[in-house]
């Protein structure tokens, strides 16, 4: 469907979850899949919040390849909050989240072959928060904006786009009930929601489409809750 035989995939965060689910879409496509994470995988271990890293990382992906069709820049950015999270910590999840997206998409510049995207992950957490995730949805913030100047910048050689997933079920678990009703789409999302976007994205399908973020949270963000109304109630003891 997609025809991306030969093509080169390059994955942060690949080892698991999301990540993990976009990579095994792109092997069953064809693709050579260029892994980098923390945990263990079958092509480069690693953390992307150290430059040292991200060079290495780069130019094992073009010795090996010597091109870059996709850049997944999907790697999970720390969490904390204004409570108790450090200068530290907060600093590591930018490295993460912005500055390791931006830094590989300059790696890879001279490489990225005819046709190539770059697809930030970012989440629906770039346009609404829970209490005590400054850290994170700073990052996923950064990567949704990073993701149109990039688009602007690399006109006409690269179309970037971001992705925004909503609740994810990284174990592919069903729920039910009102963790389901929640939704508009009437179920928690898993990560082949994420993974088929991603895919269509890179395709042919998508080329005209760059500079954008689609949400993808089951209509989430867009059911406007008041207490009492419609059922709904919060209990805030």
């Amino acid at each position: 469907m997609f025809g991306f035989e030969g093509k080169v995939a390059v994955v942060t965060g690949g080892a698991q979850g999301i990540g993990r689910c976009i990579c095994d879409e792109f092997k069953k496509h064809g693709a050579n899949v260029c892994i980098i994470d923390i945990k263990d995988n079958e092509y480069f271990k690693g953390d992307i919040a150290e430059k040292k890293t991200l060079d290495a990382f780069a130019q094992k992906v073009i010795d090996d390849f010597g091109k870059v069709d996709f850049l997944i820049n999907n790697a999970l950015p720390k969490m904390c909050g204004i409570a108790d999270g450090s200068y530290e910590d907060f600093e590591y999840a930018l490295q993460v989240g912005v500055t390791a997206p931006f830094y590989l998409s300059k790696l890879f510049l001279p490489y990225f072959a005819k046709g190539a995207s770059i697809i930030n992950i970012s989440s629906s957490r770039d346009r609404m928060s829970q209490p005590q995730t400054e850290s994170y949805t700073a990052a996923k913030g950064g990567i949704a904006a990073l993701t149109h100047a990039l688009a602007v910048s690399l006109s006409g050689k690269v179309r970037v786009n971001s992705i925004s997933p909503g609740w994810i079920d990284t174990k592919f678990k069903v729920y039910e009930g009102s963790d389901a009703v929640q939704q508009p789409a009437g179920r928690v999302g898993n990560p082949l929601d994420i993974a088929n976007m991603v895919l269509y994205l890179c395709s042919d399908m998508a080329s005209f489409i760059t500079g954008e973020n689609i949400c993808i949270d089951g209509g989430m963000t867009k059911q406007m809750i008041y207490h009492g109304d419609f059922g709904w109630s919060l209990d805030n003891k």
